[in-house]
Parts: structure tokens; sequence; C-alpha cells
């Protein structure tokens, strides 16, 4: 059995576990299209190989602080959180804690405690959160808008870069081994059998040359049920863990 790389293949492959070319299967390109997209929207919102933990690097420009948001890619699916965007106890100012310790004690680290540094350094970043605090973010992934509550005009400045931790839904053309995913085909099949039974109810009783009758409300009836068995099997087994995620 060949495993589908694209998009065309995995359609045909599902068509063929429906018992395509033997059977035909009554049922619309266009209607594959949008099954297609459906089983891949609730594969990549629920199943932990759709999405990618990954950190994304955004320059901030002029536009953006006239906005006072940023757009991000629409393949993100929810954000974690930023990175500080100006903190005093950084490595990027010659005038830190950080920098001085690593200047002065570092080379002495080999053969004394580091316990004392690493308790400081816990103790500064209590007393940054404290008075300081994170940054609050606001972002729903149908807007690709992620809102910053800052001083837009007085914290940050064009040119500055911004990092965000976020997940992003797999892409099958940069990755296609996305399109051999087993939970994947199998609930798209389902899908194809649901759309083809929902076609062919209106022609539900009818007998066809050779004594055969169609039932499109069994095949349908049977996709249903399978399809609710696999979505109640992925939120128990397939789904990340909670975190915390914004969008």
């Amino acid at each position: 059995m060949a495993r589908p790389t694209n998009r065309e293949e995995f359609k045909e492959h599902c068509l063929r576990r429906l018992g395509k070319p033997v059977i035909d299967i009554n049922v619309d390109d266009e209607q594959l299209e949008d099954r297609i997209d459906e089983a891949i929207d609730y594969w990549t919102d629920y199943h932990y190989d759709g999405t990618e933990h990954t950190y994304l690097k955004h320059q901030l420009t002029q536009q953006d602080i006239n906005n006072k948001y940023i757009t991000v890619p629409e393949s993100v699916k929810g954000i974690v959180r930023i990175f500080d965007l100006g903190s005093s106890v950084g490595a990027s100012s010659l005038f830190n804690i950080r920098y001085e310790i690593h200047l002065n004690e570092l080379y002495d680290f080999s053969s004394a405690s580091i316990t004392p540094y690493y308790m400081a350094k816990q103790h500064i970043n209590m007393l940054h959160d404290i008075f300081t605090g994170k940054k609050p973010i606001r972002y729903n992934r149908h807007t690709d808008k992620l809102y910053i509550d800052l001083d837009w005009e007085a914290d940050v400045t064009a040119g500055k870069y911004l990092v965000i931790e976020c997940y992003i839904g797999v892409d099958g053309d940069t990755y296609p081994d996305m399109w051999s995913d087993r939970w994947l085909i199998s609930y798209c099949t389902q899908l194809f059998k649901r759309q083809w039974g929902n076609n062919m109810k209106k022609f539900g009783g009818i007998q066809l040359p050779g004594g055969i009758t169609l039932n499109g409300e069994q095949v349908y009836q049977e996709a249903v049920d399978e399809i609710r068995r696999m979505e109640e099997e992925m939120i128990s087994y397939n789904s990340a863990p909670l975190t915390n995620l914004i969008g």
C-alpha cells in the first residue's frame, strides 16, 4: 500500500478505503475537498500530532505600534506567552547583575557552589515579576491579531524583535508525512462515508437492476456512529495535555 504524500493521494486513499473503484462513491469532488478541510481542522485542534510547539520571531514595525497589535500567521492555533521586551536581569546591558556575575565570578564556578548564584537569580526574577510583571496578551485565532497590553509609544520601538511561544498547525505541503497519519486517514474516510450516505438518503428503497436496493440511511448512520466514537477517543487518548493557551 502506497503511503499518501500529498492532498490528492490522500483523497484517493480514503476513497479506496470506501471501495473505489469497485464501488461508485457518489460524492462530488467539492464535497470531498470540504470534508478534507473539516478533517484537518479537527485534527489540528485536538490531536497532539496536529500542532507543533514553536517560537516565532517578529520584528516590530511602526505600523505595529500605530495599530497596537501584531498580525500573526493564520497557521497559529494558540499563543502561550511572549518573551519580555526588556528586562533588568537580561544580558543585553553592561550594567546588570548577570553580566557582572559572569564577568567576575564565573571563572571560579568550577571550584565553588553555584547554589548562591542560582538562588540570587531566582530572587531577582521574583522581584521583577512582582514589581514589573508580565505583559498581558489577548489573542483570537480567527482575527490573527495579538494584542499586548502595554504603552506602545513608550515601551517599544520599531526594529526590536518580539519572540512568541505558540502552537502552529502542521502544514502538509511542508511536512508530507502528515498525509499518512492513521487517525487522520480513518477520520476523513468516515467523513467521506457520512457525506456519501447523506447524498444517497433521498434514494432510499429504490431498487436497482439485479435486485440491489440502495440504503443510504444505513451508510450514513454507520459513519455517524464511527465519527462519534473516534471523536470521543480523540479527547480521551490523543489530545495533548492541557496547558496555558490563548486562542
